[in-house]
C-alpha cells in the first residue's frame, strides 16, 4: 500500500498544539471524538497491554470545576515562568506565553475535555525501564488521537497543569487511586486550517550516531 506522502508529512508537521484558535463556539459532536479515539486505540502499547482509558468531559459544571484546578495551578505556573524569562532577558508575553494565558482564561468553554489514563500507578521504586514503559503505552495513542483531531479540522493542546490538583480532580470524575491521569486535552473545531511547520532547529544538530554528541 502506497501513502500519499504529501498529505501524510502535512499532517504530521501542522498538527499544532492548539489554544487561541480554538473555536469555542461550534459544537463537537461525540460521534467525532469517539471516531478519532477509534483511531487512537490503534496505537502501538507495551505488551499489547492497552492500558489505556478515556474520560470525556462535555457537561458544563464538570468543566467548569476542571478548568478552575486547572488555573489554581496555572497562576504560580505561569508567573514563575514568565520570571523566568525576564530574568534572562526574554520577552515574558512571548506569544505561546499569551496562548497558553487565553487557554488557561477560557478553558471551561471549550466544547470537550478529554482526560487520557492509564490503568496502574508508577512508584518510587519503579525501574527507569517500568516508568519508561508504563507512560510509552499510551503516549502514542494520544498523540494519534490529536493527529485524528487534526485531520477532522479539530485543534488540542497537551496539557497537564491539572495535575497539580489530581486528587481533587479524581474525586471529581470518581476516578479511583489505582488509575493514573496524564493529561488534559481541550478540545474544538479550529479557526482556519492555515497551520505551518513550525520553527525547529536542523534535524543534523539534534540526531547524533552511534553515542552521545556523535555527529557520525
Amino acid at each position: 500500500m502506497t501513502f500519499d506522502l504529501e498529505q501524510t508529512d502535512r499532517l504530521l508537521q501542522t498538527t499544532r498544539a492548539v489554544r487561541k484558535r480554538l473555536d469555542l463556539d461550534r459544537p463537537v459532536e461525540r460521534s467525532v471524538v469517539l471516531d478519532c479515539l477509534r483511531l487512537a486505540i490503534q496505537a502501538p502499547s507495551g505488551g499489547n497491554s492497552q492500558p489505556w482509558r478515556w474520560i470525556v468531559i462535555d457537561d458544563q459544571p464538570t468543566k467548569d470545576a476542571l478548568a478552575g484546578l486547572y488555573r489554581e495551578a496555572y497562576a504560580p505556573y505561569i508567573a514563575s515562568r514568565k520570571a523566568e524569562l525576564a530574568a534572562q532577558g526574554g520577552n515574558a508575553d512571548h506569544p505561546i506565553a499569551q496562548s497558553s494565558d487565553y487557554l488557561a482564561e477560557h478553558l471551561e468553554e471549550v466544547p470537550v475535555m478529554v482526560i487520557p489514563c492509564l490503568l496502574g500507578r508508577v512508584t518510587a521504586d519503579d525501574s527507569p525501564g517500568h516508568v519508561a514503559g508504563f507512560f510509552g503505552s499510551v503516549m502514542p495513542a494520544v498523540w494519534s488521537f490529536m493527529l485524528a483531531l487534526r485531520s477532522r479540522g479539530l485543534g488540542s493542546a497537551f496539557t497537564t497543569l491539572h495535575l497539580e490538583r489530581e486528587k481533587e480532580a479524581a474525586a471529581l470524575l470518581g476516578v479511583p487511586d489505582t488509575v493514573t491521569q496524564l493529561a488534559l486535552l481541550p478540545v474544538a473545531y479550529t479557526k482556519g486550517d492555515d497551520f505551518r511547520p513550525a520553527d525547529r532547529k536542523p534535524v543534523e544538530d539534534v540526531t547524533y550516531w552511534n553515542g552521545w554528541r556523535q555527529r557520525g
